[in-house]
């Protein structure tokens, strides 16, 4: 079920990606068109006249930067619960406003997909319904999109892709729309796309010329067009019968000094044709007039007819003449035409035999100087080699391409890291298994006073260290194990709710003649709960083997004492990289016999004997990797419950400076102390380390 729900969601992601991209992409290639279409809604709110032109384009460049972006950023699930919850919010408003398109019909195409795809009102409804609903699905399971590129890397996909289809935009809007949707694109003929096939339904069409003369406005066809005394205003083409419509249906020139009617003339026309596009002389960009003026010059030398086609009243065609000294024919047409035929005011278009064969923004017109021969003799004459398909891998190169090999770059890189991790636990399992196990665990801070101070001081000490931990309460247990003659005394000064006590050794008899020697009674009853046992120093040199320090476990068990079970290897041990076989052999020779239940009753304490006295440290990666492996041993022995509630202490050279960062370590629990337990502010030093 779960993995049906993950399939759900991650088609419902892909749906949205592969939508929102391409509606973006279409957008953002072609701004004029998206800034015509947010005009049309404008206006069929009556809002136009209140709405700047540059509002409405950079609204425009924002859609689509949008739309796209969200796109690019589901399909590679980045911000995964913002990115679904921001197409979900982006998704209620469009269907709310194609709801409205649906029954007002304001428009006839909603322009999601530009000229690249067409939708009816009923269809783009049906769209954004799924889309919606797709949305929700992906906003409530956001976790269950797996992810293309890793988190450390998505900050590369993101500004890279704001910076691609921004600056897309903004190159189609100085130049032309990178891909051409629209029936006059580069290749197509005019005259063929106006047909009609045969035996289709012949729509109507009437076109309408609104002309003055004398302060009178009045609308002719070209059935009553008057003569030239009148001016032209403007013109507008409508179907007055439903039929077939061919792609082309409202082409039409007519001259603007003597309204003949050209159209026929220049798509029959055997040869080559200028035609200069500004559906507004009086808002067309006149930077570049003088290339124009030398375009129609070239025109003129070779026979090549030139006309400006706008939708300009006369006013402003004069006004463009003397302003750019224009000695080519004018002609009139409808303005939305003259808007799909090229995005650019002006614009220049080449025809050859009716043939779309060259389109130029304003900005990027042939240069002048290069037009040296007749058109058939020049690139400019010749249809682009840079097809769709040219133009297609470009988009691979530019973005698609750079994406993929992030996103496989990526991948291996995770999948890398993964192996180095796999090998790593694999050598050191116990880090990961109990990484976060510390705080099930009891933190310790034990002192060993060895064989030093008198009754008298140890008392002395005992009490000092007692009444600063029961003013400054410890984060930790703490233990002081002292010599025997101590026991007793000591006991009567400690607050064993703060402070436990401790011995430094037990025999391994119940009791007898063995002179010198005191049993694990014996040191219970001075009020003792812990014992250390299988300290180096009594291995090493009172030859205390695993067999004695078994007995003397079994012992201090059976009389109620906790144990401090020492462990550790020598710097020779440690040199042949023996240390794990070493401290794996001294716990099952004298600890791994007990039961489940008397282990609760362990703390290890590992002592790297190579580090104690003599100057050397081990470091606290050093500790880490040991206690952790002794935490895995005790894991296969007890289980891991067992072993995730083992305290392991570390007991070589601690002291307060370095206390912090050995305790820092997910595998120590604490340490036992020598030296730095003689004086009070020392080893409460070590203390507070837990506080840290």
């Amino acid at each position: 079920m779960a993995k049906l729900r993950i399939f759900a969601v991650n088609l419902c992601r892909l749906l949205l990606a592969l939508t929102f991209i391409l509606s973006g992409y279409v957008k953002a290639i072609d701004p004029l068109g998206t800034q015509y279409k947010l005009k049309d809604y404008a206006a069929a709110m009556h809002l136009a006249e209140y709405i700047p032109d540059w509002l409405t384009l950079t609204g425009a460049i924002t859609l689509a930067m949008t739309e796209f972006a969200l796109g690019i950023f589901m399909l590679f699930a980045i911000r995964r619960h913002l990115v679904s919850k921001l197409l979900t919010a982006l998704m209620v408003v469009m269907t709310l406003i194609t709801v409205w398109i649906f029954i007002a019909n304001p428009v006839k195409d909603c322009g999601c997909f530009g000229d690249a795809i067409k939708l009816t009102n009923g269809e783009t409804l049906l769209k954004n319904i799924v889309l919606l609903a797709a949305a929700i699905v992906t906003a409530m399971r956001p976790m269950d999109m797996s992810r293309l590129i890793s988190k450390s890397n998505q900050w590369i996909v993101t500004n890279y892709t704001l910076v691609y289809i921004v600056c897309t935009s903004l190159y189609c809007l100085y130049a032309l729309p990178t891909f051409d949707f629209r029936p006059y694109h580069i290749g197509a003929n005019i005259k063929k796309g106006m047909e009609i096939p045969e035996g289709a339904e012949q729509p109507e069409f009437e076109t309408t010329f609104i002309l003055k003369k004398n302060g009178q406005t009045r609308e002719f066809t070209l059935d009553n067009y008057p003569d030239s005394t009148w001016e032209f205003v403007d013109s507008k083409t409508i179907q007055t019968r439903q039929g077939y419509e061919p792609p082309i249906h409202d082409f039409s020139l007519t001259l603007a000094e003597t309204g003949d009617d050209i159209t026929d003339d220049v798509l029959s026309r055997k040869g080559y044709t200028f035609l200069l596009i500004s559906p507004s002389l009086a808002y067309a960009d006149d930077g570049n007039f003088g290339d124009i003026d030398q375009i129609y010059e070239y025109a003129s030398e070779h026979n090549i007819p030139f006309y400006c086609v706008t939708a300009s009243t006369d006013d402003d065609i004069n006004r463009w003449r003397d302003l750019t000294g224009a000695e080519y024919p004018f002609c009139n047409a409808d303005e939305t035409t003259l808007k799909t035929i090229i995005r650019s005011n002006p614009g220049l278009l080449l025809l050859k035999d009716a043939t779309v064969i060259g389109k130029w923004s304003h900005n990027q017109l042939p240069d002048p100087d290069e037009l040296t021969a007749s058109p058939d003799q020049l690139p400019i004459g010749q249809l682009p080699d840079d097809g769709v398909t040219g133009k297609l891998i470009k988009v691979l190169l530019t973005f698609l391409l750079p994406l993929t090999l992030l996103t496989i770059a990526d991948r291996l890189w995770a999948w890398s890291k993964w192996v180095r991790n796999k090998e790593k636990k694999e050598s050191n399992k116990i880090f990961q298994i109990f990484k976060n196990k510390k705080k099930m665990r009891k933190k310790i801070v034990a002192g060993n006073w060895k064989m030093n101070l008198n009754l008298q001081d140890g008392v002395a000490l005992a009490k000092e260290i007692n009444e600063a931990l029961v003013a400054d309460k410890p984060n930790c247990e703490v233990i002081i194990c002292t010599p025997f003659i101590h026991l007793a005394s000591v006991a009567q000064v400690l607050d064993q709710n703060v402070v436990a006590l401790g011995a430094e050794n037990c025999a391994d008899k119940v009791k007898g003649a063995y002179t010198g020697e005191v049993s694990a009674e014996m040191v219970k009853s001075t009020g003792a709960q812990y014992v250390i046992l299988g300290h180096s120093e009594r291995r090493q040199y009172y030859g205390e083997t695993a067999e004695i320090l078994k007995e003397k476990v079994d012992l201090a068990l059976a009389n109620g004492l906790k144990i401090l079970f020492c462990c550790g290897e020598t710097l020779e041990e440690r040199q042949a990289e023996k240390q794990n076989e070493v401290v794996k052999a001294e716990l099952e020779g004298s600890v791994f016999h007990l039961d489940a239940e008397a282990w609760k009753n362990i703390v290890i304490a590992y002592e790297p004997i190579w580090a104690i006295g003599t100057g050397m440290t081990a470091t606290s990666d050093q500790a880490e990797e040991m206690l952790a492996y002794i935490r895995s041993i005790v894991a296969e022995k007890y289980g891991q419950e067992a072993a995730e509630n083992t305290s392991i202490l570390y007991g070589g050279s601690c002291k307060a400076s370095n206390a912090p960062e050995l305790f820092s370590k997910p595998n120590i629990d604490g340490g036992l102390i020598g030296g730095a337990s003689l004086k009070c502010a020392d080893f409460k030093g070590i203390i507070d380390a837990w506080k840290k």
